[in-house]
């Protein structure tokens, strides 16, 4: 569930994304994601034009209300905190509020990216997320490691 079809997300200043936005805005949710992160999204976004493909930023940095509340949304939709664990961290735990994580789109461009990422140091996380990419400086040597069945296989979403 990428986090820009939350109904009610918090302002600009707390992560939210407006459609369209590529990895070279100039708003908190770009600006606010780890330097090794940006420049390797920002590499491959260069590389994906190149061929015709766009990648938009659906999610990145996230303030921890605007975590919060994307969780607490969640939790409305999916009926229980373990189910709204599978698609939304829960606050304090999400590689986004440390601004280490992106949520890419369309899916042509996240389909891109799974393809072509790891020669940047961008991978796929999660099986459940196609959008959910994390940089992994090991990835252009030794590809990218296995996926986690989505996020709660992953300990460090553990509380």
């Amino acid at each position: 569930m990428p986090a820009r079809r939350s109904a009610r997300a918090n302002g600009l200043a707390d992560g939210q994304v407006p459609d369209g936005t590529t990895v070279f805005a100039d708003i908190p949710a770009v600006v606010n994601l780890n330097a090794k992160l940006l420049a390797s999204l920002r590499r491959a976004a260069t590389d994906a034009a190149d061929v015709g493909v766009e990648l938009e930023l659906n999610s990145g940095w996230r303030s921890s209300g605007y975590q919060e509340r994307l969780f607490k949304e969640a939790v409305a939709t999916y009926g229980s905190d373990a189910d709204a664990a599978r698609w939304v961290a829960r606050p304090g735990t999400s590689v986004h509020e440390a601004g280490k994580a992106v949520d890419i789109g369309p899916s042509s461009a996240a389909a891109w990216l799974a393809e072509h990422g790891a020669s940047f140091g961008l991978c796929q996380v999660y099986d459940n997320e196609p959008w959910h990419f994390e940089r992994r400086g090991s990835a252009a040597v030794d590809g990218c490691p296995t996926t986690y069945a989505d996020p709660t296989d992953d300990p460090r979403m553990q509380q």
